[in-house]
């Protein structure tokens, strides 16, 4: 069919990628209501997020392969129609257990982000392919800053239910679109799955690879330290209201939009790692500015945000860089690659999002969680210049 022959549009990888957000994220108001209607703690009520996490984490893992093997169209396909099937089941669900059981099988909608990514890297060179994650990255960044809010107007105009109506139609919208649109990419199929685990060797075998993968998740890894401490400061610290935090939160997503833009604008004609170096120093230095004018008692709201806002805007110099730097080792295991970072950033977010958690106070708020991000932010800059290393020592012909 022709339609199965057309290279998808860069719209609907940006669909694909947001609705995976949307997932995580939209819901996140009505989980007080939930625990309330299905009569649970709210500890276990929280499974739908935690859960979620652990098991998108492990879907990246097989995801990836999978769409190596098999091609990206048919893996996604089939991804999203579980995840319609599952969120149609949230909906019906009469009992906690019911409802966790199809709330995990929804994390099939990962695939949405994975997937795109990979498609992006297997029709562009590194630098283009970089150029284009960038402006994915920057129009998705508008599902956290938008979801909750949605999710929340939802939840008090129709009740929670009405939260996972949505996830349904817009399910079943994308699958529609993917069907027409998302033409495949993966033109270089291994014949064999044996033939497939011969290529990893090599894949796990590339200190490029873990350089590009460990820059991305501490990178991203500050952010969750962040969103984590952020509530606690906030109110202990600045007595501010959850709407003024919303906003500031916000604010620090846009931040990340401005530096995925530049990304976009420039990543096609720089080297990689000079783009995640660049990105690395700013989101190193606003948190290490922070915490010193902390220390001398100079901090103030405007301080710790900004502090933020520079970590935001350093990721969007980093991430799509590093991305294209992860699928670009072995181009024809993109797919493995981005599933395993995927699920690399997952597994050290939900890490430090518990040590955060578990340390934070309201004596040491503005502290650890900027001590958090500079600490991040420095192993990603130990991580980049280990391959700029590597590049020195080893020199490959392209543009990594």
């Amino acid at each position: 069919m022709h339609t199965a022959r057309t290279p998808p549009s860069l719209v609907t990888l940006v669909f694909a990628t947001a609705l995976s957000v949307l997932t995580l994220n939209m819901f996140l108001p009505s989980l007080a209501h939930m625990s309330v209607d299905f009569q649970v703690d709210y500890g276990l009520m929280n499974l739908a997020v935690a859960g979620y996490l652990a098991v998108s984490a492990v879907l990246q893992l097989i995801m990836g392969p999978l769409s190596d093997r098999y091609g990206r169209r048919p893996v996604l396909l089939i991804c999203m129609s579980i995840f319609v099937v599952a969120s149609i089941g949230c909906v019906l669900a009469g009992s906690i257990w019911v409802f966790l059981g199809f709330r995990l099988i929804q994390a099939v909608v990962v695939a949405g982000s994975v997937l795109s990514s990979a498609s992006i890297r297997d029709r562009y060179p590194p630098n283009e392919a970089a150029s284009k994650l960038g402006y994915v990255a920057m129009a998705m960044a508008l599902a956290p800053m938008l979801g909750p809010m949605l999710g929340g107007a939802l939840d008090m105009l129709f009740g929670w239910r009405s939260g996972f109506v949505l996830y349904s139609l817009l399910g079943t919208g994308l699958l529609a679109l993917l069907w027409f649109d998302m033409g495949e990419t993966n033109i270089n199929r291994a014949p064999t799955f044996a033939a497939q685990l011969k290529e990893y060797r090599h894949l796990f075998r590339a200190r490029r690879f873990w350089g590009y993968a460990l820059c991305a998740a501490f990178s991203i890894g500050g952010f969750f330290s962040f969103i984590t401490g952020a509530p606690l400061v906030a109110a202990a610290w600045f007595d501010l209201s959850p709407a003024m935090l919303g906003l500031g939160i916000g604010i620090i997503t846009g931040g990340f939009m401005v530096g995925n833009f530049v990304t976009g604008r420039l990543a096609a004609r720089t080297q990689l790692t000079t783009m995640i170096l660049i990105g690395r120093n700013v989101a190193t230095a606003g948190p290490l500015c922070g915490l010193l004018l902390f220390w001398v008692g100079l901090g103030t709201v405007w301080v710790f945000f900004g502090s933020a806002i520079c970590v935001g805007f350093g990721n969007g110099l980093t991430n799509a860089n590093a991305s294209s730097g992860v699928m670009s080792v072995r181009p024809k295991l993109a797919g493995s690659a981005a599933g395993l970072s995927g699920a690399m950033i997952v597994a050290l977010g939900a890490v430090l999002t518990t040590i955060t958690g578990a340390f934070v106070s309201p004596e040491n708020g503005p502290f650890l969680v900027l001590g958090m991000m500079c600490g991040c932010s420095f192993i990603g800059l130990l991580a980049v210049l280990y391959v700029r290393r590597i590049d020195s020592l080893d020199p490959l012909p392209s543009t990594l």
